[in-house]
């Protein structure tokens, strides 16, 4: 799946295009490196987000295409 897709359907970040553009400006980073938004997501990568001061750290245990709510935190993990 890509980058930006699973930021939005994790909601790590609410809007897709609001992922795009972090990972644009290269503020997202998947096992350590800068990721643009169409690199692909698989389980056990580390994606870690850089919010203005706060860094998001998690890694990924599961990749689905819709989730709801309720199962969000069965997608990844904080570190």
């Amino acid at each position: 799946m890509r980058l930006d897709k699973y930021l939005k359907v994790s909601r790590l970040i609410k809007r897709r295009t609001v992922a795009n553009e972090a990972c644009d400006a290269g503020r997202v980073l998947v096992n350590d490196k800068p990721a643009k938004a169409s690199a692909q997501v698989k389980a056990g990568d580390t994606i870690e987000i850089q919010f203005g001061s706060r860094n998001v750290k998690v890694e990924v245990l599961d990749v689905k295409e819709t989730v709801r709510k309720e199962e969000v935190e069965n997608l990844y993990k904080y570190l």
